[in-house]
């Protein structure tokens, strides 16, 4: 195929990254061109092996509507309940000096391992016919009629190549030699895991606290429970070990660990200490002539909290879309891409500046004042609980959250706790 119009029978896709994001895009495309009499050629390079979890990702694996939506309406693909690990009852969120609970009113998110959930799709991808191939993209060049993609077993020709590679530096600088994207700018996280013992599983309970310290080194942090261990992470500009060794002794932290023994370690595993990072803005130039970028890559999540593997998932499947019904050149990513990605790109600037406003407040200790005020205040809980689980946009978070009563209810409580 020689045009940039709509991938015509016969065409072929390269897709860098066999995460949600990847695979959901393979799995959209052979659909939508199957219905319309189009076989596809559709080609995963993955280089890393999901099985066996040999693979750490720092993903915490919380997972929410409308994925499980998205999954069997949009990709025919059973949602794997079997991987869930808890059904999450909501959040407890934390300052230094106060807490409140946070209760899921539909109880529909769930906590899973996310290697597991990888494994699931990049399987299901396999049955379906889609090639994958364990190797890493090395080299790519981009052509009047072609891309090619150069691994580091054979190479790979097709009409379009996805970016489905995460916060992969190496595929980044990939496409940045070849085209005008940069990466988005990101943050760091470190996680960790540990196994009380299901005692203290069952007496933690089916809630995540999350954490707003006023440690100026971390923007927040959560404690997870996943069956039969707590997943631990933060993230901050340039957290570290050392941050988080400090973080499992705050005050507010310990006390929800009650003293675990973290010498006593039940699991060969327990408290290493892995480190990943994550977009907290839109990359630039994240389509172009014969390529899309999607998912982490393209800086398309939920700011401040992500709800990345959903939104993963979601951009994969719209640039899918795209590619079948539009085409594959610049100018159809712009009308119909970026335009179906509105509903993240148009709440980035509202989720930035309530992530700006959070921590600040954190740190000069007004965020005691919201929560001491919301415990009271249904509309402004809701608020809260949006705004951590990021399950509704954060236009409708500050919606709640500005009501003049609400905010006289935090300055209430924020002058007399001064007076």
């Amino acid at each position: 195929m020689n045009s940039l119009g709509p991938l015509n029978d016969g065409g072929r896709v390269i897709i860098i990254g066999g995460g949600p994001s990847g695979v959901a895009c393979a799995l959209a495309l052979q659909r939508l061109g199957n219905e319309s009499g189009r076989h596809l050629s559709i080609t995963i390079v993955e280089g890393k092996e999901f099985v066996g979890e040999r693979h750490y990702n720092t993903c915490s694996g919380v997972v929410s509507p409308p994925l499980a939506e998205l999954l069997e309406t949009d990709l025919g693909l059973p949602f794997p309940y079997h991987l869930s690990r808890s059904r999450i009852s909501g959040y407890v969120l934390h300052t230094n000096r106060a807490e409140i609970r946070l209760d899921d009113p539909d109880k529909s998110c769930i906590a899973l391992r996310r290697i597991q959930f990888d494994a699931y799709m990049l399987e299901a991808a396999q049955q379906r016919g889609i090639t994958v191939e364990p190797v890493r993209a090395m080299d790519m060049e981009f052509h009047d009629d072609r891309v090619i993609v150069y691994t580091d077993g054979v190479p790979v020709e097709g009409d379009v190549v996805v970016g489905a590679f995460g916060m992969d530096e190496g595929t980044a600088a990939l496409f940045a030699r070849q085209t005008a994207y940069r990466s988005p700018w990101s943050l760091s996280a470190v996680v960790t895991k540990y196994h009380p013992g299901l005692e203290a599983m069952t007496e933690f309970g089916p809630y995540i606290h999350a954490f707003l310290p006023g440690d100026a080194r971390i923007e927040f942090g959560a404690v997870t429970p996943k069956g039969n261990h707590l997943t631990i992470n933060i993230g901050g500009l340039s957290v570290d070990s050392d941050i988080m060794a400090a973080f499992l002794n705050y005050p507010a932290v310990s006390g929800v660990l009650k003293g675990m023994e973290f010498a006593r370690r039940i699991d060969d595993n327990d408290l290493r200490f892995y480190k990943g990072r994550f977009p907290n803005s839109q990359a630039e130039n994240y389509y172009g002539d014969r390529f899309v970028i999607v998912g982490d890559a393209a800086g398309l999540v939920r700011a401040f909290k992500g709800k990345g593997i959903t939104s993963g998932v979601s951009t994969g499947i719209r640039a899918a879309k795209t590619m079948i019904e539009h085409g594959i050149s610049k100018a159809a990513f712009h009308e119909h891409y970026r335009a179906a990605n509105q509903d993240i790109i148009g709440d980035l600037p509202y989720g930035r500046f309530v992530r700006l406003l959070a921590i600040n407040m954190g740190r000069i200790g007004w965020m005691d004042a919201v929560i001491y005020a919301a415990q009271n205040d249904q509309r402004l809980q809701d608020a809260l609980y949006d705004a951590v689980s990021a399950i509704a946009p954060y236009q409708s978070v500050l919606k709640n959250a500005m009501n003049p009563t609400s905010v006289l209810g935090v300055l209430k409580h924020l002058f007399t706790r001064r007076a």
